[in-house]
């Protein structure tokens, strides 16, 4: 046995949560066991292990499906993982193994991991690994529950996939589908070669016409420079002799400048000695001090006011703090209401000493009125009026407290609620305003949005017309291209006929009609048979008489020039016998110009003789039944008795063609253009409809964005609104049960009013009835009337310090919770009232101070006017002086200006002329790449007598302007296509050698995909027949082909008719007999195509008695040769077995395993 199945090792596996290893042998194993243990987990191991990728294929749901999923026992784990060990004594796998280990891990969060021997490798890697074993892909060794029945069911296509895999075809059909995506590439590359070699072609004719354009150009742009150096060159030594004379009138500007300045320098000292006189009379200071006083009486004037007004402010501001004093009234409550709660606390803990000591003095007067024995005595009736008087009283104390309580907190509970009212109203008026905007915007939006998605079927619609007019106008262009390139075909081909004629050396000759090619007009499609059967005469020269011909024939020959002429009249049409079944190429072509009859003649001798047929095998048929004939094809293959050529010739071609060509051209100008304003004009449309759109969109945008604020106020509102109203129930809810302790309170104070009288009454009925019982019993008495009320009125006491302190207690909760949220108020309006104190204070001060030094100023105000008035006499002469040395001073400057100005246009002279110079040689030296010095030594080029220089360059540059732009690399551009129009025609050939060896590489594939698809169906189809007649004995079926045809996609039908019956239809069969034609076809397949082991679960399920001994009869035929696992619940396949895998499981646990052999069994 090549390779079988050594071991299997589970580990969180499904059902098999604990590590789980099968040692597997050659021959049968059986797996064994209850509904539920997981028998089949262990097919579905192997299948997984081996490379299963679909769900359905290991009977789950999804892929994590097959890690443990816990029980009530255990709890679920995190990763899957098997691995299948193979024995590889005979090397059969392509690996230098003798054992070889799979392994597949899957983790819960969905990493999966496949290794071989350990090591982590790809499934593909597994995949091509084992099939070379048989096992494939497709894994038809494995036949799990159902499957039977499926391979009846399947498609012909699906059963064909069956044998493919046992044949090795799958390989095959992966290396066609490699060489087919590379054929595909190739012929995408060839596509695109094809499209680089015509667009080369295109390029290089005007490349041609550019590189002579450069030659000239560049022999116009010599002489130009030349000229150009020159004209600079006399330029720059004018330039330089300017320099040298605008240098000798700055030098006397200088002088001149000089000497002014020399008389401004004594106007200035003059200036400055009456300055100085000036400036000592000015200081004495008296106008600065009578500034400075009149500033400081204003200041004080103005600082007085102002104090005042801040003192009145401060005083405003003073009025106000006091009233912030209210709020310290806050903390004597709580101060207040603190002590008060300590009182009733401490009266609270006396509550209980004072209950122990009565119940004591009650106990002790019990024994005493037992003790005493007298029955009278027990027999009084208890003060009930007294005790209930007291009771009435204390309850009226207690109530009436409670009253004046729920009152005040009544009024607080109803201005809260009126708060909470006006706030809710706000609110509400708020919501509308906020639900209103948002409708608004929503309005708004969908407008919008409307407006958006009718610009944006505009803008579609925009589109699909500038796709469709791009579309057309790159069809018009791709034409105007076509047409383009064959009008320069037809021309250059045209004008080498005509070259090759030599038409152009008969200029001289008189009677010259014309080229042949120029005279005829062809029929289309026609013109490669025309020139066929013309032969050398297509590039003739027709001249009008044979004197003319040879007088042509003597030009040539003394001018070496090749040549060929026809004369007109020379010849006579022969008789020709035209046979039948073909057409005379003279029907094809007629003459055209001034002298048509005569060429018609012409004509009709040329090509008497020419007769045209449908292909080449015909033409040489009519050409050996008829040798004179001249027989061409419609493609230029042409039979004469000169001899026989396949192919037409290149240079078929007429002026007529060229004609159609060039209209043909002009039509495709004139669409093109059409076309082109009709893209212009759709993208201006689309251009407009994107910008309406991209304004729309910006416009939604803004209303969007409007729409969620007004959506956020509006929730944000909404919110506070229900606070306020959740809060606002729970106030009036408070409200509702003051009013209704008050009302309680209330009725219950008028009952005990009522009460009270009566029970006072029937107390003191009783006290007399007690005084007149005795003096004896007075004692008894006094103390059960004195216990009674020492007991009510400690409860009562009790029940209202309890209610005193917790409404005390609420009080100062409120209080305190009022005082922290104003903590920091308080504590700013403390620190603000004495930084406002003590600012008043300053102020008043400064007030003072301010008023003594404002009548200071007064004083010594008067005295500074006095010592002014003596100044300004003194000052008034020195002025005088002053004013005539500044005139003569102004006088002497403005003549000193006039000279700078003098000066300064002489510097911005020299500086343009230095400018022009120093442009002149960057010229030079940029453009010209020339030294100055070298262009003044330059020599006037050699031009026409009676032309200037200037003129000479005017005239080149001209003619370049009229040459227009050039290209300067033509030259090189030009080479390089060539050679890259070379290496493109190779490249064209190897990519088309490269697609002839694709083609024969799939051919090849077919042909053994056909041969060992072949051979395997038929060694397939002959076992399934002796299998099915062993299965059903008297029955038959055989295997076909749905496209005999077609072995590369067809399928494979199934026909099975057990003996006895007259059915072929599967689907007619009992289900015990469709799992034996199944088996039979698996088993075909098996038999054929050997695997090294094969696994089945309960194949044979639905099988009787004797079905099950013609099935094991095929396992025990397989079991030499292959090994066996079945899961099955069948006794008798369990007989059969070599080895026997038990699996069971306990409730709440996992699959285990035992092994038991038929060594140890026997």
């Amino acid at each position: 046995m090549a390779v079988f199945l050594k071991s299997l090792t589970l580990k969180g596996f499904k059902s098999f949560a604990d590590t789980t290893v099968l040692e597997l042998e050659p021959g049968i194993t059986v797996v064994v066991g209850p509904n539920g243990s997981g028998k089949s987990n262990v097919v579905d191991a192997i299948a997984w292990v081996l490379g299963a990728q679909a769900p359905s294929a290991v009977r789950s749901q999804k892929m994590d499906d097959v890690i443990f999923a816990g029980t009530e026992k255990r709890p679920a784990l995190g990763r899957a993982e098997v691995v299948l060990t193979l024995d590889n004594s005979a090397g059969l796998l392509p690996i230098e193994f003798t054992e070889v280990t799979v392994g597949r891990t899957l983790f819960r969060s969905g990493e999966s991991e496949y290794s071989i021997n350990g090591v982590e490798c790809r499934l593909l890697d597994v995949q091509e690994l084992l099939s070379d074993a048989g096992v494939g892909r497709q894994q038809h060794v494995i036949v799990s529950q159902g499957q039977i029945d499926a391979v009846l069911n399947a498609r012909p296509e699906d059963r064909r996939a069956i044998i493919e895999e046992a044949a090795g075809v799958l390989k095959y059909r992966k290396r066609k589908e490699k060489a087919e995506r590379r054929l595909d590439g190739t012929e995408a590359n060839l596509l695109r070669v094809q499209d680089l070699i015509r667009e080369v072609r295109r390029q290089l004719r005007p490349l041609e016409r550019q590189a002579e354009a450069a030659r000239r150009h560049g022999a116009l742009v010599t002489e130009l420079k030349a000229l150009q150096i020159y004209v600079a060159g006399r330029e720059i030594a004018a330039t330089r002799a300017r320099l040298v004379v605008l240098a000798g009138d700055k030098a006397n500007g200088a002088r001149t400048e000089r000497e002014q300045r020399a008389r401004l320098a004594e106007l200035d000292a003059l200036v400055l000695s009456s300055e100085a006189d000036l400036t000592a009379l000015g200081d004495t200071g008296v106008s600065d001090q009578l500034v400075r006083v009149e500033q400081l009486r204003e200041r004080a004037r103005g600082l007085a006011a102002l104090l005042a007004e801040r003192r009145r402010s401060m005083e405003r501001e003073r009025s106000q703090f006091m009233d912030a004093d209210v709020m310290a009234s806050l903390e004597v409550d709580a101060a207040a209401l603190r002590g008060e709660l300590d009182s009733i606390n401490s009266e609270l803990s006396l509550v209980d000493p004072e209950r122990e000591s009565l119940e004591r003095d009650e106990a002790d007067f019990a024994l005493r009125r037992q003790a005493a024995g007298d029955e009278d005595v027990a027999e009084l009736p208890t003060p009930v009026a007294a005790s209930a008087a007291a009771e009435v009283r204390g309850e009226l104390r207690t109530l009436r407290a409670n009253d004046e309580r729920d009152h005040a907190e009544l009024q607080r509970v109803v201005t809260r609620i009126a708060q909470l009212d006006d706030r809710a109203l706000r609110l509400a008026a708020d919501i509308e305003r906020l639900g209103n905007d948002y409708e608004s915007a929503e309005g708004a939006a969908k407008r919008i949005e409307d407006e958006v998605r009718g610009q944006s079927e505009r803008r579609a619609a925009a589109e699909a017309t500038l796709d469709a007019a791009t579309q057309a106008g790159a069809t018009a262009a791709a034409s105007l291209a076509h047409w383009n390139a064959r009008v320069e075909v037809l021309r250059e081909a045209l004008e080498t006929a005509r070259s090759r004629a030599g038409l152009q050396h008969l200029a001289d000759v008189g009677g010259v009609v014309g080229a042949l090619v120029d005279l005829i007009r062809v029929e289309d499609g026609w013109e490669a048979a025309v020139h066929a059967a013309l032969g050398d005469a297509v590039a003739g020269i027709v001249l009008r008489d044979a004197s003319a011909a040879r007088e042509a024939l003597s030009s040539l020959d003394s001018k070496s020039v090749n040549g060929a002429v026809l004369a007109l009249g020379g010849t006579q049409k022969a008789a020709v016998v035209t046979p039948a079944g073909v057409r005379p190429v003279r029907g094809v072509v007629r003459a055209a110009g001034p002298d048509a009859a005569a060429i018609d003649s012409l004509l009709d001798t040329l090509l008497s003789r020419a007769v045209i047929a449908d292909s080449w095998a015909t033409a040489v048929d009519i050409a050996l039944s008829n040798p004179t004939l001249h027989v061409v094809t419609r493609r230029g293959d042409r039979f004469a008795p000169s001899g026989w050529r396949i192919g037409g010739q290149a240079g078929a071609v007429t002026a007529a063609a060229l004609e159609d060509a060039v209209a043909r051209q002009s039509e495709a100008n004139t669409e093109s253009d059409r076309r082109a304003g009709e893209l212009a004009r759709t993208r201006a449309e689309m251009q407009s409809a994107r910008s309406s759109f991209a304004e729309l969109e910006r416009r939604h945008e803004q209303l969007t964005r409007a729409r969620l604020a007004a959506a956020d106020s509006l929730q944000r509102v909404t919110g506070e609104r229900r606070e306020v109203i959740a809060e606002l129930d729970a106030v009036r809810s408070q409200r509702d049960d003051v009013s209704g302790r008050l009302e309680r309170a209330v009725s219950r104070i008028a009952e005990l009013e009522v009460v009270l009288p009566r029970l006072e009454a029937d107390e003191a009925m009783e006290a007399e009835t007690m005084r007149t019982i005795g003096v004896a019993r007075a004692g008894l008495d006094a103390e059960v009337s004195r216990l009674a009320l020492r007991r009510k009125d400690l409860e009562v006491r009790s029940v209202g310090l309890v209610e005193r302190q917790q409404f005390v207690q609420r009080r100062l909760d409120e209080t305190e919770s009022r005082l922290a949220a104003d903590a920091d108020a308080r504590a700013q309006a403390a620190g603000a009232r004495i930084r406002l104190q003590r600012a008043f204070d300053a102020i008043v001060g400064l007030s003072d101070l301010v008023d003594r030094h404002r009548i200071t100023t007064e004083a010594l105000l008067v005295e500074l006017h006095e010592a002014r008035r003596r100044q300004s006499d003194e000052v008034r002469e020195v002025a005088a002086r002053l004013d005539t040395a500044r005139r003569d001073r102004q006088a002497t400057e403005r003549e000193l200006d006039e000279q700078r100005e003098r000066g300064r246009r002489i510097d911005i002279d020299e500086a343009e002329v230095r400018m022009r110079l120093e442009a002149t040689v960057e010229s030079l030296r940029r453009d010209l790449e020339v030294e100055p010095e070298v262009a003044e030594a330059t020599e006037m080029p050699a031009i026409a007598e009676g032309v200037t220089p200037i003129a000479r360059v005017r005239e080149l540059e001209r003619e370049l302007r009229l040459m227009g732009p050039i290209n300067p690399l033509a030259l090189q551009e030009f080479t390089e296509l060539q050679k890259r129009h070379e290496f493109l025609e190779s490249q064209l050939e190897d990519v088309r050698n490269t697609r002839r060896d694709l083609l024969r590489v799939i051919k090849a594939v077919d042909e053994e995909i056909q041969s060992v698809f072949g051979t395997a169906f038929h060694d397939v189809a002959r076992n399934f027949q002796e299998l099915f007649g062993g299965l059903f004995p008297g029955g038959s079926g055989r295997l076909t082909l749905t496209l005999p045809e077609d072995l590369l996609n067809t399928g494979i039908e199934v026909e099975a008719r057990p003996g006895g019956k007259n059915v072929k239809k599967l689907s007619l069969l009992s289900g015990g007999e469709r799992s034996l034609t199944a088996l039979a076809f698996l088993f075909a397949v098996f038999r054929s195509r050997p695997s090294p082991f094969y696994v089945m679960d309960e194949v044979e399920a639905a099988l009787d008695d004797v079905n099950l001994s013609r099935f094991l009869g095929l396992l025990g035929e397989f079991r030499r040769d292959a090994q066996l696992l079945v899961v099955s619940h069948q006794k008798r396949t369990m007989e059969a077995a070599d080895c026997l895998l038990g699996v069971t499981m306990q409730p709440g646990g996992s699959s285990k395993v035992i092994v038991e052999r038929a060594s140890s069994t026997n």
